[in-house]
């Protein structure tokens, strides 16, 4: 229900209740709560953890160096004319984000059914906060990305004024895949098992590893259709002075702007059967 001075408050789960106004205003209201989702994870993720943050760097630099090996010296696939560690790392923690932001806020619903059957509160609050504590992840990373550049001797260019850009596309695209996972888990929990091998092979289907520019004609076409591969390729543009995507961005910017509002659209039409079927 709405207060006096038009603040959102917490009531007992209502689906068919006036407490469920506009997606966009409940989310606003309940901005303390998507911080309260996404300080919780990150917690939760750290706690007794001996190395912490470091885990952030130790991972992309392991994979780094298997995809150097493997793509580099023994397949010799191009980088663009960029040094292939730079050119792998700047799209593997593109890659970490999307599918570190897609599994946590696939679960987070089914993860305390208490919380969706007692209490009302936006739904859209907890894969939104889920979206979050990748962020943070995401940032450490960056330093990573410095550093290489700086050892490379890869000067940054005024692309890099686009970041904002790359990091909003990034996000759209995330929470696109995670309205669609979080509400179908809550209905079919098969979800759960499918999102990691799903996100296995969406990874190396997309251009982390190696250029988008390897395929062409409807095969390239076919390529842009994932969402990731022009916002891997526009991070790389932005970071590293990378060519241009081209028109792959147009279509991959236009399927997740599709998912987005497809996903938007089945979320609010479930969540009403949240507490229901939980």
């Amino acid at each position: 229900m709405r207060t006096t001075d038009g603040s959102a408050e917490w009531v007992e789960n209502a689906p068919g209740s006036r407490a469920r106004t506009r997606h966009g205003t409940e989310l606003w209201h309940a901005r303390e709560l998507v911080g309260f989702f996404a300080l919780r994870d990150l917690k939760a993720r750290y706690k007794q953890a001996a190395l912490g943050a470091a885990w952030v760097l130790v991972q992309p630099l392991a994979t780094v160096a298997a995809f150097t090996l493997v793509f580099d010296d023994l397949a010799g696939i191009g980088s663009q004319g960029i040094p292939y560690p730079l050119f792998a790392l700047t799209g593997l923690i593109t890659w970490t984000y999307f599918s570190s932001a897609v599994s946590r806020a696939s679960t987070v619903l089914v993860a305390d059914p208490s919380l969706i059957t007692k209490v009302y509160f936006p739904r859209l609050a907890a894969p939104t906060g889920a979206l979050l504590p990748p962020l943070v992840d995401l940032g450490v990373s960056l330093v990573l990305v410095v550093l290489f550049m700086s050892y490379f001797d890869t000067a940054p260019s005024w692309q890099l004024l686009a970041v904002p850009v790359w990091l909003f596309l990034l996000v759209l695209t995330a929470s696109g895949v995670s309205l669609w996972l979080s509400a179908l888990n809550v209905r079919y929990r098969d979800v759960q098992h499918a999102v990691v091998p799903l996100l296995q092979l969406w990874l190396f289907l997309s251009p982390v590893a190696y250029p988008s520019s390897l395929l062409s004609g409807w095969r390239g076409l076919a390529f842009a259709l994932n969402p990731m591969t022009g916002v891997i390729e526009f991070g790389r543009w932005s970071l590293l002075g990378a060519p241009w995507p081209g028109w792959p961005l147009a279509v991959s910017v236009a399927v997740a702007a599709v998912l987005l509002t497809g996903g938007s659209w089945y979320f609010r039409r479930a969540e009403r059967f949240f507490a229901d079927v939980i």
